[in-house]
């Protein structure tokens, strides 16, 4: 069984709806997807760092009660686990507010075991942080020499805005790095000034990596390959978080891969119909999850939708 290893931040949101606080749930650009996976059932494993305490702990807790292996986890001492305030305006979207206090020390962990064609999943400043890079570089590096089938979000906030042209060979790199790249317009916008994604395809990622996805908040999703380009319909629906969309179209195309059982090899020869069916998988969580305060699919959700792909 290909396994799924996530490597990014993890954090407690707690978020805000009428400046009243609604709900707190743990969180985190990859981790949303990795919870997601878990409870579809596939073999995942989160390389992640928490503090040593109670909301560290509960963290973690709540990672292995969603099937998600913790043996890669950096517990340190020396700080506190982060915690974000997420506010949600009129249209469901969050604005942030961060609280981190990190050790000096980062990141100290064995890395899992990787086989050709497990996925790794890597995004948002977590992998373009200076202060984590050379330990993500080592790790992006194994996993390469394994032969990883590896799916880069570039979540670029725009509270990192200013950073843009210091992180711009970075992102470049793991452009390079990377065998899909999903990337929103706004995230083009923000690293790249470009507005027009085919621009951004072809002037910034194809010249490293010939695939790209584009989300355009509740828009149409937009495929970028050598083969042709291809646009697929979201249908409109009423939100209440939008947190973890994106993470969930991340975990819904994932786990879109291995049903479907493409593998690295595989990206070149791909017919309309199999990409047709992975985006349908990151379209039908992405829909589910804004539905719900939480940030990843429901376990309820997770055993109906195994169960309706098992009777067609």
């Amino acid at each position: 069984m290909r396994k799924v290893i996530g490597i990014g931040e993890t954090i407690l949101d707690i978020i805000f709806k009428d400046e009243q606080p609604t709900a707190a749930v743990p969180g985190g650009s990859v981790f949303n997807g990795i919870i997601s996976l878990g409870r579809l059932g596939c073999d995942v494993t989160m390389i992640t760092e928490t503090g040593n305490d109670r909301v560290g702990q509960t963290i973690k807790q709540f990672m292995s009660d969603n099937g998600v292996n913790t043996r890669h986890i950096c517990m340190y001492e020396d700080g506190r686990t982060a915690i974000s305030l997420a506010f949600l305006n009129a249209r469901n979207d969050a604005e942030y507010t961060f609280y981190k206090d990190y050790p000096k020390a980062r990141l100290d962990v064995e890395w899992p075991e990787i086989n050709k064609d497990d996925i790794v999943m890597m995004g948002s400043y977590f992998v373009l942080n200076p202060a984590l890079r050379p330990k993500v570089k080592e790790f992006l590096d194994y996993a390469r020499r394994q032969q990883a089938f590896i799916y880069y979000d570039i979540n670029f906030r725009s509270s990192h805005l200013d950073e843009a042209a210091e992180l711009y060979s970075t992102i470049i790199e793991n452009f390079g790095y990377a065998d899909i790249v999903r990337g929103s317009t706004e995230d083009f916008q923000y690293m790249f000034g470009i507005n027009d994604p085919l621009e951004a395809y072809n002037r910034e990622v194809a010249p490293h990596c010939p695939y790209m996805l584009c989300t355009d908040a509740d828009g149409d999703i937009r495929l970028f390959t050598p083969q042709g380009n291809k646009e697929y319909k979201v249908q409109k629906i009423q939100t209440v978080s939008t947190i973890g969309a994106g993470d969930n179209f991340n975990a819904g195309i994932v786990f879109g891969l291995l049903q479907c059982g493409i593998r690295r090899d595989d990206l070149p020869s791909m017919l309309n119909n199999q990409w047709s069916t992975v985006i349908g998988h990151g379209i039908a969580l992405a829909s589910e999850v804004c539905q719900s305060i939480h940030n990843s699919i429901s376990k309820d959700f997770a055993k109906q939708y195994i169960q309706k792909l098992k009777n067609n």
